[in-house]
């Protein structure tokens, strides 16, 4: 059973250059406000599991893109699967926690995503574009991402990266959940500063968007992050639905926003450790 003031591991790679973002910055206030309810310790991502079994629950939050450090993050997800550690966010996401298989299950679907295969056969179900990406299905960050025109496709595509149409799109727009509660959200006003961000007031029609996303993931607990496209026909579409370690991007909310999502993150992990 969890202490009177339950022991948390944070796991964050506070020194990784994210492009147009500072992971420590935000994993220092968020540690720093959390520390009210917790007794935490910060580790990088490669020795998690190593410390783990110290504590009562191991949080991860910017701890990079997998790729770097791919076999301790697997022995750690093996490690706390087998014995039982209480792991937020919960490794059971069915979205970018398990890889990209979900964007063509969800495009197969005919939900609202941006179209995407991963074989020669399927190319054909693209609609036609000037360009189109294409991703590793275990990419993350941009790493790996192309941009090529249809005649280079038949190439390139072998079943390990995923094909998508390259849009237009008017602007990317993000929205955080912590649990199944709606945050808030954030928009790039300009498609070539992703991260320049402000704040964006949702329409209901937007919300049930997103909630649409994160109902699928089944997920009970944990924080996620909804980014979608507006595409030229006013449609949001999903880019990218992160349920690891999504980057929070808490320096853009005023003071009121923040305190609140801190506030919900520390209600959601004392209901977390407490289930």
């Amino acid at each position: 059973m969890p202490a009177a003031r339950p022991r948390v591991l944070y796991v964050t790679d506070l020194a990784y250059p994210a492009r147009g973002r500072r992971y420590c910055d935000e994993d220092i206030l968020l540690t720093a406000r959390l520390r009210a309810d917790f007794d935490l310790a910060l580790c990088h991502p490669r020795d998690a599991a190593a410390l783990m079994d110290a504590f009562d629950a191991v949080v991860v939050r910017n701890s990079g893109p997998v790729l770097a450090y791919q076999e301790q993050y697997d022995a750690f997800r093996e490690q706390a699967l087998r014995v039982g550690t209480r792991v937020y966010n919960p490794l059971t996401g069915r979205a970018d926690m398990a890889g990209k298989q979900y964007l063509l299950d969800l495009s197969a679907a005919g939900l609202p995503v941006i179209p995407t295969v991963d074989r020669p056969a399927d190319l054909g179900l693209l609609p036609e574009a000037a360009h189109y990406i294409v991703k590793p299905k275990l990419g993350a960050d941009s790493i790996g991402l192309r941009t090529v025109t249809a005649d280079e496709l038949p190439g390139l595509v072998d079943g390990t990266v995923l094909v998508q149409p390259r849009i237009d799109f008017t602007y990317e727009v993000s929205f955080y959940f912590v649990d199944h509660d709606f945050q808030y959200a954030l928009y790039a006003p300009d498609p070539d500063r992703r991260w320049e961000l402000r704040p964006y007031e949702p329409t209901a029609e937007d919300l049930e968007f997103a909630h649409r996303f994160i109902d699928w993931n089944t997920l009970d607990a944990g924080i996620q992050r909804v980014d979608a496209c507006r595409a030229p026909d006013g449609r949001l579409l999903l880019v990218e639905l992160e349920d690891l370690n999504p980057y929070l991007s808490l320096d853009a909310l005023d003071e009121t926003r923040r305190d609140a999502f801190v506030a919900a993150t520390a209600r959601s992990l004392r209901r977390f450790l407490a289930g």
